[in-house]
């Protein structure tokens, strides 16, 4: 066995070690999921440490929800996993690229205009890729999303968002392709440098103009009113010389009651974006209900799932600044510098790798391209499949890596006097999410870029780390 497969071509052993690598990968996080369900399935009750913390209706509530998802992402998986495979074994890619070259030729367009022919295969990929995922997508929103009393969005505002997505990543990937190919196609020797700065630009402008050009899009965003609230922020911010110069709500209500709050920008001109569903104040799902405000942050030794059941949707002000204090946290302690930086160090290495594979005709043979060698196909070879076992390290590592820095932040908002209204707004936002609290240990160092809600609980009440 062992000397038929060394007798193989180059190219059949790189399309087997690829597929054989991919199912490793997908029997793998089949393996943990089915180790977290049996979580799911097996924690009926709360458990002691919980008792204080989560009424037995909320933890059920949250068990099912998050069972029903596990069982989607079974399936959904499992469809994907086959739909890759069954793409590969039958020539799915190369076919794709003949009828690209079909529909340029319509137009007068030969092969020597490659570029153009790879816009047409990414539109036609990205349209199969969207009308294969919509039924899962809608079965998530529809189905699972509403069940559980998450989805805000009709039937018509989903199709709606969902062309106007699609829409819009064409606008933006169709010439951001055509400039990176262009360049690599015109850059020599010491292309792969040009192709890390262009990208490192266009990743740049991306975050620079998303909350202010791209989100609006598709989301309503105000100022946040003048009022305690805002004074607040603004204060709070200035005390850490965060360079704050806007504070946004963005109307999430629309289209699920999930909560989120984060900043954006560079340099001197920082804002704020705060989802209503964040605010126990402003949330549009607390108009038709009753519930009491939190006026006041209730001790973490105090606060029982009795006290939590007063509340609304959303946090009160004083949960509201130290989620923000967690936040800025991320800022004052650099994670959102260093993992820019690890991020760019991570796209050198992988073009500098690139320029040295891409010459290697066995990687277009593997996949079945026998007379032409495009680039757009050599950087989806190699940066999808080749680098296939790196990802799924690095993928790890930032894991774990942002693990440690939800901690580091955490205690950044403690240190800011902030402890108990974090504690609180942690339990809060995890009973509006329904998240579930008990994790199996392997599941949870695999998956979860947050430490479970437990170990956060008693970080913040525990003694000080540096």
């Amino acid at each position: 066995m062992l000397g038929e497969i060394a007798e193989l071509p180059a190219e059949e052993k790189i399309f087997y070690a690829v597929l054989v690598f991919s199912w490793t990968v997908y029997l793998w996080e089949a393996y943990l999921a089915f180790r977290q369900r049996r979580i799911y399935r097996s924690t009926m009750h709360v458990p002691t440490e919980l008792g204080k913390i989560m009424d037995p209706e909320t933890f059920e509530k949250s068990r099912l929800y998050q069972l029903d998802k596990s069982n989607f992402g079974f399936w959904s998986g499992l469809y994907s996993e086959t739909e890759g495979t069954l793409i590969l074994l039958l020539g799915g890619i190369p076919f794709l690229w003949k009828m690209s070259g079909i529909v340029t030729a319509r137009f007068g367009l030969g092969p020597e205009y490659e570029i153009s022919q790879s816009l047409v295969f990414l539109m036609l990929a990205t349209l199969f890729s969207a009308l294969t995922g919509l039924p899962w997508s809608l079965y998530n929103t529809f189905v699972i999303e509403e069940k559980h009393g998450f989805n805000q969005q009709t039937l018509g505002f989903f199709l709606k968002d969902a062309l106007k997505k699609f829409a819009v990543t064409q606008c933006i990937l169709l010439p951001v392709t055509s400039l990176l190919l262009y360049i690599i196609k015109i850059g020599g020797d010491y292309f792969f440098i040009y192709a890390w700065l262009f990208t490192l630009i266009v990743s740049l402008v991306l975050v620079t103009i998303y909350a202010d050009y791209i989100a609006p899009l598709f989301d309503k965003f105000t100022p946040l009113p003048e009022g305690e609230l805002k004074t607040d922020i603004e204060s709070m911010a200035k005390s850490i010389s965060f360079p704050l110069t806007k504070i946004y709500v963005v109307e999430g209500s629309k289209r699920s009651s999930h909560s989120n709050a984060y900043f954006y920008g560079f340099f001197k001109n920082k804002r704020i974006v705060l989802f209503d569903t964040l605010l126990e104040d402003y949330s549009p799902l607390n108009k038709s209900g009753e519930g009491e405000s939190a006026t006041d942050t209730i001790k973490p030794e105090t606060l029982t799932f009795n006290s939590c059941r007063l509340y609304k949707q959303g946090c009160s002000n004083l949960e509201v600044l130290a989620v923000l204090g967690h936040e800025l946290g991320h800022w004052k302690l650099g994670h959102t510098v260093k993992n820019i930086v690890i991020s760019q160090m991570n796209s050198f290495l992988c073009f500098f790798l690139f320029a040295a594979l891409i010459g290697r005709k066995e990687l277009f043979l593997a996949f079945g391209f026998h007379d032409s060698q495009p680039t757009l196909i050599g950087l989806m070879i190699i940066f999808q499949f080749i680098f296939s076992p790196y990802n799924e390290l690095l993928s790890f590592c930032l894991t774990v890596l942002s693990r440690r820095f939800e901690f580091q932040a955490d205690a950044f908002a403690r240190g800011m006097g902030r402890s108990a209204e974090l504690y609180s707004a942690l339990i809060k936002l995890n009973k509006d999410n329904l998240g579930f609290p008990v994790a199996d240990w392997l599941f949870s160092m695999w998956h979860y870029s947050h430490p479970p809600l437990l170990e956060r609980l008693r970080a913040l009440t525990g003694p000080k780390q540096d």
